[in-house]
């Protein structure tokens, strides 16, 4: 066994324990700090900068300005006609909605298939929702 590799062992088990809580809660790096003590008071006029480089026709500048102004979306609202899933059964009919959806092209794959997971998890509540009720009416009709 190599050194570095016995005291690596070694330090691993006292690294979090009691007495030991690490960095305190909203802790910084030193490099961002020193990032930030760099550019205090000039956020104003590197900003001012960026935009006349941008008007000047600087691809680099004019990216970084609409970057900013206007980012990439992650996610957009999708439209698409599903029948209300009320039973465990009215999701196969979602699903099958969906599925067509996509063959005619209303709808993206991937866009289906995060759809699809939202029907999986409400059937699976529906489904649990269901089986309280048909418990309870077993209790009930034991009593």
């Amino acid at each position: 066994m190599s050194e570095r590799r016995k005291y690596g062992a070694n330090t691993r088990e006292t690294r979090f324990q009691p007495g030991n809580p690490g960095k305190p809660r909203g802790a910084r790096h030193k490099v961002t700090r020193a990032v930030e003590a760099l550019l205090e008071g000039e956020h104003e006029a590197l900003t001012r900068k960026a935009i006349e480089k941008a008007l000047e026709g600087d691809g680099a500048a004019l990216r970084l300005c609409l970057d900013r102004l206007a980012p990439a979306r992650k996610d957009a609202p999708i439209s698409v006609n599903l029948p209300p899933v009320k039973s465990a059964a009215d999701a196969i009919g979602a699903s099958a909605a969906l599925l067509d959806a996509v063959a005619a092209g209303e709808v993206t794959p991937d866009e289906a298939a995060r759809v699809m997971v939202l029907l999986t998890a409400h059937k699976a509540i529906v489904e649990t929702g269901d089986l309280e009720s048909r418990i309870a009416a077993l209790e009930g009709a034991k009593k």
